[in-house]
């Protein structure tokens, strides 16, 4: 089978998402090496800015495929979600066993929990015809996803073992701010997808 340019920038993104997640697997906040954060970084800058590259691509060379359609979701969870994974594991605790990334385990919930519900009913929606696309408020949430992904790995890599309050303060208030987005986007997704939610036809 003959992999199109727009898949297989796809499938570099998947190779790159692995690579970092190797990388992020190697730090311990508890002995900081801030170069494997700043190396993180870079690539989940590549990676996540080739989102936008392959989608581009695909359109305007009309090679939008039901591959390209299945992978281009899929990595872009696996990045996003399994950046945040590893960013609420022990691995970035500090001697006090406090996760000093703010994100906490109720948080990856409603973010995993959104991913999952939205592409059942993504899934379902389209099964039945119906058209099922990304609104802007899906798309804000993608980008202010990447966004706090992206500020939690400078900032702990500029923190070393030390505190630093005005520093701390900011990334709470864009992970908060992330937290608050994602769970208005399943709002906004349930109300589009009302009109199948409450259709007893075919059950």
């Amino acid at each position: 089978m003959k992999v199109n340019l727009p898949t297989q920038i796809t499938l570099s993104r998947l190779v790159l998402t692995i690579v970092f997640f190797v990388l992020l697997g190697q730090y311990s906040q508890r002995s900081p090496e801030p170069w494997i954060l700043y190396v993180g970084f870079a690539l989940f800058v590549i990676a996540a800015a080739t989102d936008y590259l392959d989608g581009y691509l695909a359109r305007k060379r009309n090679e939008v495929t039901a591959l390209g359609r299945i992978l281009d979701p899929f990595v872009d969870k696996v990045l996003v979600c399994g950046a945040f994974i590893f960013l609420a594991g022990p691995s970035f605790c500090d001697e006090n066993g406090l996760n000093i990334t703010f994100l906490r385990p109720w948080m990856l919930v409603v973010i995993l929990g959104r991913e999952l519900l939205v592409t059942g009913l993504r899934g379902f929606s389209e099964s039945r015809g119906i058209a099922f696309g990304a609104g802007y408020v899906g798309k804000a949430k993608m980008w202010i996803q990447s966004i706090t992904v992206g500020v939690i790995l400078l900032a702990v890599a500029g923190r070393g073992l030390e505190p630093q309050p005005s520093v701390e303060t900011a990334v709470a208030v864009v992970v908060w701010v992330m937290v608050l987005v994602t769970a208005a986007s399943l709002v906004t997704y349930l109300m589009k997808s009302r009109a199948i939610l409450t259709d007893n036809t075919g059950t």
